[in-house]
């Protein structure tokens, strides 16, 4: 198959939706399909080999500027080959790119109305694109925020189009108000432009069929997967202090915060002793207060030594980090749709101790590689730490089956092959009838 995966960069961050792509593209090549991962807005940044294309379509810096300069909307495309070359983006992104919804309401507002929108000049130039390629049986949008893109591409004879649902309520749900609301009216009057949806967990298909009004039929889940290489569950470490871990985005959502409480809870209230705290991940320029607020807190307590935070890491630091650990913990306050981070601990052997919410549940009971807690009870969360602290080899249990579950069911192989099965069924002409009739906003 010819097959056309649109993903969106973030910037010099290591993105889960991002690493997702390219192990679904880097697998379908590796079967033999003709494959173009294309990044919108920056060039995408991955721990493995980079499969996706070199050219960046709807340039965050261009995307910028005709959002706030008006006549930069109607310029020759030379003039926008200034700033967007692959280098200048990826200098500019370097220096932190904002991606709190709180400061992109107008321009998400602008994305979403398409041919409308200010960015049309950059819609055109990826219809002409396009237009010059040899047709694609296929083209899956990265997320329901870029639906904008939709009816331009049915209206010009290209598709069948499909659209991944990817944890997008977190960022709409952060908008202004007006700006929110406007979104979802965008979103929902041109969902009918796709011919299938496919979320990354039963959960989150469950949750935007009614977040988005889709027709239950129209959403099918396809679970993450990840590439396998180079994970093996780690040896025992007899002696060394219990190391609890943390392996996510350093940001309020994905709860960090609840994670210092609970271990200062361990230590100060049950008397845990010979036990650390191991953080990485990135850390956005807005977030850097909310890591110092911790680690203030922790110092407070009389616990900032036992606290380290190593930053972002690639591929061999993460694995190397992850067999460090003996449990890890992302208490996120929301109700996370992927978990990707998850898998990857799994799949080195490392027990997880999660909230009860969101994708977790599903993964938890599909591996058999961890614990459940309330969701948000920072007291409840140190309880389960504490269960897998004084019990060494129950951890060690659920960290052998957590390492077959995600072999067995999470593999990138497994998604490939869902994935497949529901293209090679648009191509046959299984699509439903269009939710609407597509038309611009």
């Amino acid at each position: 198959m010819r097959i056309l995966l649109i993903t969106a960069g973030a910037g010099g961050m290591y993105c889960g939706s991002c690493l997702r792509d390219n192990a679904l593209a880097a697998e379908l090549k590796a079967r033999g399909h003709d494959v173009s991962l294309l990044p919108l807005y920056t060039p995408t940044r991955t721990d493995e080999a980079n499969v996706s294309d070199s050219r960046v379509f709807f340039g965050g810096v261009s995307v910028y500027l005709q959002q706030h300069v008006p006549f930069l909307r109607h310029t020759p495309d030379f003039i926008d080959r200034l700033w967007d070359s692959a280098a200048v983006i990826r200098a500019v992104s370097g220096r932190g790119v904002s991606t709190d919804p709180t400061m992109l309401g107008e321009l998400t507002v602008s994305m979403l109305q398409g041919e409308d929108g200010f960015q049309k000049k950059e819609l055109r130039k990826l219809l002409r694109w396009l237009g010059r390629q040899p047709r694609f049986d296929v083209i899956n949008l990265p997320n329901a925020l870029l639906l904008g893109l939709a009816p331009p591409l049915r209206e010009a004879g290209f598709g069948p189009l499909v659209c991944t649902l990817t944890g997008e309520d977190l960022f709409l749900d952060g908008l202004d108000a007006p700006y929110r609301e406007k979104s979802l009216e965008l979103i929902r009057r041109k969902a009918g432009a796709v011919d299938a949806y496919v979320s990354v967990s039963a959960y989150y298909a469950a949750f935007m069929t009614k977040y988005l009004g889709l027709p239950a039929e129209r959403v099918q889940t396809v679970p993450l997967g990840i590439t396998l290489e180079g994970h093996a569950p780690r040896e025992p470490r007899p002696g060394a202090p219990f190391t609890i871990g943390y392996f996510a985005r350093v940001a309020p959502e994905k709860g960090l915060h609840l994670l210092a409480q609970a271990y200062t809870k361990l230590r100060l209230e049950h008397g845990l002793t010979d036990v650390r705290l191991l953080t990485a991940g990135y850390l956005a320029p807005e977030h850097k207060a909310y890591l110092v607020t911790i680690e203030a807190d922790l110092r407070d307590a009389g616990l900032l030594s036992e606290f380290d935070y190593r930053g972002t890491l690639d591929r061999e630091e993460k694995i190397a980090f992850l067999r460090e650990l003996d449990v890890i913990s992302v208490p996120s306050p929301y109700a996370e749709p992927k978990g990707l981070y998850l898998l990857e601990a799994l799949a080195n052997g490392v027990p997880a101790v999660q909230p009860r919410h969101g994708a977790f549940p599903d993964l938890i009971e599909a591996t058999g590689g961890g614990l459940l807690f309330t969701p948000n009870d920072t007291d409840d969360l140190a309880l389960k730490l504490l269960v897998l602290a004084r019990d060494r080899e129950q951890a060690a249990r659920l960290g052998r089956a957590g390492a077959a579950g995600v072999r067995e069911r999470f593999g990138a192989s497994r998604m490939a092959d869902a994935t497949l099965r529901l293209y090679e069924s648009l191509g046959r002409g299984e699509r439903k009838a269009s939710l609407a009739a597509p038309q611009n906003a």
